[in-house]
């Protein structure tokens, strides 16, 4: 499990863990069963607060990305390719709907965000 935090960026720090843990897991980076290190382990390597991490865990299992057994920890889920590529779409599609409402509030149209986008892309 590889995490970069930022502490100059606009996104709560649990919100980067949690977006970078899952795209690790939907990329199948991190294998199902893979044992995420405990609450506070990963805390202290981190350097960050506990209710941080523990806040980030508890999205990744909201959405069923981690199963969390009493007494042994927190493991990543067993998730069918299929699931993983709806899994990601979805989550995409929800951060496109924000970013496209962004882009609408500068009277962007479909077809000039289409051209910045592949610019950048």
């Amino acid at each position: 499990m590889n995490i970069a935090i930022s502490n100059s960026s606009d996104k709560p720090i649990y919100q980067q863990l949690f977006e970078q843990i899952s795209a690790q897991i939907l990329k199948g980076e991190l294998a199902s069963g893979y044992s995420l290190p405990p609450i506070r382990q990963a805390a202290t390597e981190l350097r960050v607060s506990i209710i941080t991490v523990k806040k980030a865990w508890e999205e990744l299992e909201r959405l069923g990305l981690i199963d969390t057994v009493t007494g042994k920890g927190c493991f990543v889920a067993e998730l069918t390719p299929d699931e993983k590529i709806q899994m990601r779409n979805d989550m995409i599609l929800q951060q496109m709907k924000v970013d496209a409402a962004y882009y609408k509030s500068f009277g962007l149209t479909l077809e000039e965000a289409y051209k910045l986008l592949k610019e950048i892309y």
